[in-house]
């Protein structure tokens, strides 16, 4: 079938069940869990009691239609805790309000949270146990601080390293993603907080994602983006946010062959679908097709839906049905009781905890030579700490994902802790992120502009003139609370605000001053003679603070120095490199932003021994690569990154992080390299023809070497593979599968940890197209000096199958199937063929 599929065959997507139910757990076995099972926990656990049903008849029937729209979509808090909606209950009818906030690392709410790591740095500990405690952590969090819906996990692969959101999800691979997504599910429900799956489905972009249009293949569908919504809903989530996009001609927030065919028919879900914010189109069409809530406000489901019902376009049973989903999903968690469990008390240690254990579990050694690291001996006594990160501590991603912890420790800090007495730590900026004070008599009429505060309702504005004596490279930075001020330099706004992107989509924590303010930056090439600077300030109704900074190209020169002198006098540089991503806009490059790359250079050549630690988002080329002794990655690290990036660089512990997503070499080299339509799109329009070969899968079908290949990760021990067996069968004694075994050992001399991962190859019986090598299975061990383990990984018939579009269905690849082992999509040393056998 074709990847340009007409919105005719976009209908018949869904197509049957075939094989399915399968949802393939860490080690390979079959999920037990099906289609809208309850969890467990004090609230989630309890099924319904019985007579529940009867009851919601009984208030639906008593429901107003102005009580029933009411319930399906948002509106302002009359108590607001700073969360991202809102939907009012009934009292007269002892249905309480929803308050939903947003995640994946934390709870985002006005008080601080506990700050765990990024999701894709989770993800890289290759350990659905771990995802389950860490959502666990956000949903007991998420209750104490008075939260009934999490708006997460956000289950969208990774398909363009570009994109801004990487950080939030799991992986590139369909597999790994599914294996978390449910983890994550089941352990924010677990506590009673209801999951919801987002974003549904294809939003795999910022750029132009709220009206781009997505096409992808039936075949392509089903055996990549929807693995992880799929998953989400095996595991029991309470709900589903529909995308901003597209997908194959129709919004996804009304798309039919989506929410009703696929997520209720197919699939199973009970619980309800939400909008994302602003991303309902319509009023007749969104609830037809399955849509139940609209969020954040009511534009087309609160008077147009009324409207509807009573002019007879839309029928009462379909509000019903809507309000039904809501009111049998607060049930399930307990919300509807006449006595509602009580809320938990935060406990910011137990978060804080788990926390370090994510960050240290997920952190992946990229490169290690001439045993840089870990830091021991006289390499651990003489440090020279360098970067802007290493100061001030990069916590969490920006956009809706950015949660402000109760504390985060500087690395410095933990560095000096950690070496301790008799150590020498050095530290150098290295670059600016915030700017030094514009001088006051730069300017004509002369201002103070470092540290202004301007009243609520008023307005505050300066027009200056200064001159430079020579061509120069200027970075202008505004620091702010409030309303972002204008500056306008020679004419030029330098900030526009960009409509329809939120105000709080600021960045990480570098995305703000030390002191809380919102920061944004502009690099320009200025040249001699007279510019003139206007600023303007508007109060609001709490009043404005600001601060406007610059930095110059003498100034950036003089810290590059200064960071090489600081190199120069240690033995050993950890060097902190960022990237700060957001909701809301696309990366616009894969490398370090600013002068980092220098930096590094620079650095590097001065002191070979050099460490830098990466704090980005997504995969990062590397020019400077080879001039390193190591390059350890740890993605947006949480709260507790400081200690976590201590604890590997002393070798506290063993890095056992691996890649779940490939490094290109080169950014033309990447599956959306250079073809405009996968990649941000031509006319409003996007096409998937990579097909199935996503991530690592099209590096190998295009035998393009990466930087770093999926599942790469390096130790600070060595590990043997040896022995593989395979053999048809699989767990409980199933026929369709294949059972892997081959024995994973410790030959270095200290205690380590390892992901060892199984990829099986293509079915010789299939015309389909197919993966050269799919991840199949993976398991984390940890293992003593000289020990060894015999792993067993069962292959079950979903990672068999493929999804013919012809009969719409999970087919199984039968015949002589190739199976591979090894510590990567690239490092694979053991390698057999097994028979599949057709049913």
């Amino acid at each position: 079938m074709s990847e340009a599929v007409s919105r005719r065959s976009a209908m018949r997507l869904l197509g049957a069940a075939g094989v399915v139910g399968a949802v393939v757990g860490a080690a390979g076995c079959v999920a037990t869990v099906p289609p809208g099972a309850r969890v467990r926990g004090a609230t989630a656990a309890a099924a319904p009691a019985p007579g529940s049903s009867a009851r919601l008849d009984a208030l639906l029937e008593r429901l107003t239609l102005d009580e029933k729209t009411a319930l399906l979509h948002g509106a302002p808090d009359p108590a607001p805790l700073g969360q991202a909606g809102y939907v009012p209950g009934v009292p007269r009818l002892g249905i309480p309000p929803l308050r939903l906030a947003d995640g994946p690392a934390g709870v985002r709410v006005a008080r601080p949270a506990t700050a765990l790591p990024a999701p894709v740095l989770l993800a890289s500990a290759f350990d659905p146990a771990l995802a389950r405690e860490y959502g666990r952590t956000i949903g007991r969090e998420g209750r104490a601080l008075g939260q009934d819906v999490l708006l997460s996990p956000m289950a969208n692969l990774i398909r363009t390293p570009y994109a801004g959101r990487n950080f939030e999800t799991f992986a590139e691979d369909p597999r790994l993603t599914a294996d978390l997504v449910a983890e994550v599910v089941r352990g924010i429900q677990d506590e009673g907080l209801i999951a919801t799956v987002k974003h549904f489905a294809l939003n795999n972009q910022e750029q132009g994602r709220d009206t781009v249009d997505v096409v992808a293949a039936e075949q392509t569908l089903h055996e990549t983006e929807l693995r992880g919504f799929e998953a989400a809903v095996a595991a029991g989530a309470g709900a589903v946010m529909g995308a901003y996009n597209k997908v194959n001609g129709v919004y996804a927030c009304e798309s039919k062959p989506l929410l009703d065919e696929l997520l209720r028919g197919r699939w199973g879900f009970d619980g309800w679908v939400m909008s994302d914010w602003d991303a309902t189109h319509s009023t007749v069409a969104a609830i037809g097709a399955g849509l139940d809530m609209e969020m954040p406000g009511g534009t087309h489901f609160g008077g147009p839906l009324r409207d509807a019902v009573r002019g007879g376009t839309v029928p009462q049973a379909s509000v019903d049905l809507a309000v039904r989903r809501i009111l049998a999903t607060m049930d399930r968690f307990g919300l509807l009781a006449a006595r509602p469990a009580a809320r938990p008390a935060r406990d910011p240690a137990a978060g804080a905890r788990i926390a370090r254990r994510v960050a240290t579990a997920g952190a992946v050694l990229l490169r290690n030579e001439h045993a840089t690291l870990p830091l021991t001996g006289a390499a651990a006594r003489s440090i020279a700490v360098i970067g802007p990160t290493g100061q001030t501590p990069f916590v969490s991603g920006g956009g809706s994902a950015h949660v402000v912890p109760d504390a985060a420790p500087a690395p410095l800090t933990a560095i000096r802790a950690r070496a301790g007495s008799g150590s020498t730590v050095r530290y150098a900026l290295g670059e600016d992120l915030y700017g030094r004070p514009l001088p006051a008599q730069l300017l004509t009429p002369p201002a103070d502009l470092d540290d202004r505060g301007v009243d609520p309702g008023r307005t505050w504005s300066h027009e200056a003139v200064f001159t430079l004596a020579a061509d120069d490279e200027w970075t202008l930075l505004v620091h702010y609370t409030g309303q972002r001020p204008g500056v306008r330099l020679d004419g030029t706004e330098l900030f526009p605000v960009r409509e329809g992107v939120a105000e709080h989509f600021a960045g990480g924590l570098l995305g703000c001053a030390p002191d809380g303010l919102t920061v944004r930056r502009r690099t320009l090439a200025l040249k001699a003679g007279a510019h003139r600077l206007a600023v303007t300030a508007e109060g609001g109704p709490k009043g404005q603070r600001f601060r406007l900074r610059h930095t110059t190209k003498a100034g950036r020169a003089a810290d590059l120095a200064e960071a090489v002198r600081t190199a120069r006098s240690a033995r050993s540089v950890v060097l902190f490199a960022y990237e700060d991503a957001t909701e809301g806009s696309d990366r616009t490059s894969l490398g370090l932003p600013g002068g980092q790359a220098a930096l590094i250079e620079a650095v590097a050549a001065a002191n070979p021994r050099t460490t830098v630690v990466l704090n980005t988002s997504s995969s990062t080329t590397m020019p400077w690569l080879s001039r390193t002794g190591a390059v350890l990655q740890m993605y947006y690290p949480g709260q507790e990154g400081a200690g976590a990036t201590a604890d590997i660089l002393f070798g506290d512990v063993d890095p056992g992080g691996r890649l779940t997503q490939t490094f290109p070499a080169d950014e033309r080299a990447t599956p959306v390299g250079g073809d405009a339509l996968r990649y941000p799109g031509v006319g409003g329009r996007q096409e998937y023809t990579e097909g199935v070969h996503v991530g690592h899968r099209w590096y190998d079908a295009q035998h393009v070497t990466p930087l770093f290949p999926f599942g790469h990760g390096l130790s600070y021990t060595t590990w043997e593979y040896e022995k593989l067996t395979v053999r048809p069968g699989g767990a409980h004694g199933r026929r369709a599968g294949l059972r892997v075994e081959f024995t994973v050992r410790n030959t270095g001399r200290r205690k380590g940890t390892e992901v060892a991962q199984v990829y099986l190859g293509p079915s010789p019986d299939l015309t389909l197209d197919q993966p050269v090598r799919a991840l199949a299975g993976y398991r984390r061990l940890t293992l003593a000096p000289g020990e060894a383990q015999r792993v067993t990984l069962d292959i079950d018939s979903r990672a068999l199958s493929s999804w013919d579009p012809e009969q719409h269905a999970w087919v199984l690849g039968s015949g002589r199937r190739e199976v591979f082992a090894g510590r990567s999509s690239r490092e694979l040393p053991l390698r057999a063929k097994a028979v599949v056998a057709s049913r």
